[in-house]
């Protein structure tokens, strides 16, 4: 179980975050250390400066001379907690405010450690760090050991630690508002950096959505150097999906023109020859078998049927076109009814071969009128279209068995009685319908419920 995000946007925002936060506090505590040093080192010369002016007081026989002493502010004032000392041959002078030896810690200054007490050492000619602490809290102070004939005099100043401790923690507060204000525009920047990153990413999503809703055939190709290889992949395997998808297309249409035909004159041939139908009903299984196979091979065909996006106005144009020209002699209008905007997902050709089957049995029985309505339905995922004629229309019991196979409620003209089960066939492959009911001009109206494009369907994802 990892404890990234399973989003890049997430990933990249806590790896960023956790920089950010990492970063700031070592700057938080390097800049802390820095100036503690620069403060401490303030505080150690003033002690140093201190330790050489008492240093004029000791003579070169190890004795003090307390007329030689001289003691500037802060030393000159016991309240202020500054504080010296001089340790000579047995004998201390110190101030009021006197370093206690005992509590005294030395801090090593040198890789050997520190020199022992009133020992002469070679390196032992600085003053040396020391804390400790009294009643009063931390102190600070700085040691100077000189050897003299008469002995080792240590001289040693001190000051309380809270005179480096209080302006560190002035210095800090600002310092921390400062970090966090840093902080807090890089998270925005950090914010920005990945939307404006990771913008081809949903760009390249939206193109994708477009391909599936039929609106688009490949990707964009100026895409980010990082991106453009895997849209390269993208767009030829939409070649070679779509090259799938017209060979496919092809092997239907061969195999439905190979077999409807013979299938249907079989069906009609054998009435006179089968008493019994049993060649009748082994016909419908053939019948059965072939059209569901190649149902299957039409689902099944790279892309699927969401990925086209028809306009249905053109289409309808192109057949009440044709029709009209095909059937002049009959006198039928056609009036069409629909918004030049909408949109199917399903292929051209099934769409053609769906409605024209519908409108050319309309034309076919209707006495002088035709009316064709499209809109979006009730589901607006779908799109409804009816065509209605004025003609003897069907019976409503009899609504169920028109759209059977080779069934032919009316025996005049020709045809083969496949006209209505093949639309209703492709109506359910694109997942709508196809229903008969008796129209308000007196005759057959065929209601076909189609789906619109994802992109087109509100509430759906594109």
């Amino acid at each position: 179980m990892t404890l990234l995000p399973r989003s890049l946007y997430g990933r990249l925002l806590a790896t960023a975050l956790f920089a950010t936060l990492a970063a700031l506090a070592f700057a938080a505590v390097s800049i802390g250390a820095v100036l503690d040093r620069f403060v401490m080192r303030g505080l150690d010369d003033r002690l140093d400066a201190q330790i050489a002016i008492l240093a004029q007081a000791v003579g070169r026989d190890g004795t003090i001379d307390r007329s030689r002493l001289i003691l500037a502010a802060p030393y000159d004032d016991a309240r202020g907690g500054w504080g010296w000392r001089i340790d000579a041959g047995g004998r201390t002078l110190a101030s009021p405010a006197k370093p206690d030896l005992n509590a005294m810690e030395e801090r090593p200054r040198f890789p050997d450690g520190p020199p022992p007490p009133f020992a002469r050492h070679d390196r032992d000619d600085r003053p040396r760090a020391l804390d400790w602490r009294d009643r009063d809290g931390p102190r600070h102070a700085r040691s100077l050991t000189l050897a003299t004939p008469a002995g080792p005099v240590r001289i040693t100043a001190s000051a309380p630690r809270a005179i480096v401790d209080r302006p560190l923690r002035a210095a800090m507060m600002p310092l921390l508002g400062s970090l966090l204000l840093l902080g807090a525009a890089l998270t925005l920047a950090t914010l920005v950096q990945l939307r404006i990153g990771l913008r081809p990413l949903k760009a390249m999503r939206a193109s994708l959505a477009a391909i599936r809703a039929g609106k688009a055939e490949a990707l964009p190709e100026n895409q980010p150097s990082e991106l453009a290889p895997l849209a390269t992949e993208i767009n030829a395997l939409l070649a070679e999906n779509a090259a799938a998808l017209a060979n496919a297309r092809g092997h239907v249409a061969n195999l439905a023109h190979g077999l409807k035909t013979p299938l249907a004159t079989l069906a009609l041939a054998l009435p006179p020859h089968d008493p019994d139908g049993q060649l009748r009903e082994q016909v419908d299984r053939i019948d059965r078998a072939v059209r569901h196979h190649l149902g299957r091979a039409r689902a099944a065909t790279p892309g699927g049927a969401m990925r086209v996006a028809t306009p249905l106005a053109p289409v309808l144009a192109d057949l009440t076109n044709a029709l009209g020209r095909i059937h002049a002699d009959r006198g039928v209008t056609a009036t069409v009814e629909i918004a030049p905007d909408l949109t199917v997902a399903v292929d051209r050709q099934d769409l053609d071969e769906l409605i024209g089957n519908l409108l050319d049995n309309a034309w076919r029985f209707a006495r002088s009128r035709i009316a064709v309505e499209a809109r979006v339905a009730a589901d607006p995922r779908f799109v409804r279209l009816d065509i209605a004629d004025d003609g003897v229309g069907i019976p409503p019991e009899a609504h169920a068995a028109a759209l059977a196979a080779g069934q032919r409620l009316d025996e005049r003209g020709d045809g083969h009685g496949f006209g209505l089960s093949i639309a209703h066939e492709l109506a359910t492959l694109y997942g709508g319908t196809l229903s008969l009911e008796s129209a308000d001009l007196g005759g057959l109206a065929a209601i076909v419920t189609l789906p619109r494009p994802p992109a087109a369907s509100p509430g759906t994802a594109a």
